[in-house]
């Protein structure tokens, strides 16, 4: 797999989702393959903590328009994610490889305490995140022109974000009743 696709995808995905984002939270070990695809966006302010819930625990409330949390999910990360987000707020998150069902569908379940909209997506080769939002749909709600604006893409495109949530009938049929869309 190509270096640039996970990042590329892991950004702009939400960020080409969110309506308005000016506040970005990176939650990873390895944030500055992230930083480089938010330089990309003008005026929007960027955090990057290292994945600990007591980093998190430690953040304002009602902060962020957008979280990217290359960190294990659990009910305790979700609860503190859903305070420091703001109301309108997206979430990408790692997840596990969604063969593993059973461990999905529960994140899922968890995600759904605080978010209306959970969907899978590629994010490179057979790698999928999740993308969580309170409020915006990414395929009905993809912000053309900030997505086609984008310079300097070695692989995200507006095409490239809505076939991203495109899966199988298989996959579909695992998760039916658990992916919200």
């Amino acid at each position: 797999m190509k270096e640039f696709i996970y990042p590329e995808m892991m950004v702009h995905v939400p960020l080409c989702t969110s309506k308005d984002p000016k506040k970005v939270l990176m939650i990873s070990e390895n944030a500055s393959r992230l930083a480089k695809e938010m330089l990309k966006y003008k005026g929007v302010k960027t955090k990057a903590i290292e994945p600990c819930l007591e980093a998190i625990s430690n953040l304002e409330d009602d902060l962020f328009d957008v979280i990217i949390c290359e960190m294990e999910s659990d009910i305790k990360l979700l609860a503190q994610i859903d305070r420091i987000s703001k109301e309108d707020a997206l979430l990408c998150i790692t997840h596990p490889p969604l063969d593993e069902v059973e461990a999905n569908k529960a994140m899922m379940k968890d995600l759904a305490r605080y978010f209306k909209i959970i969907m899978p997506f590629n994010v490179g080769g057979s790698k999928t995140a999740l993308l969580a939002s309170k409020k915006y749909h990414p395929t009905a709600d993809i912000n053309l022109q900030r997505a086609d604006m984008l310079d300097d893409n070695e692989y995200y495109n507006c095409d490239i974000h809505v076939a991203a949530f495109a899966m199988g009938n298989y996959i579909r049929k695992e998760y039916l009743g658990i992916i919200k869309n």
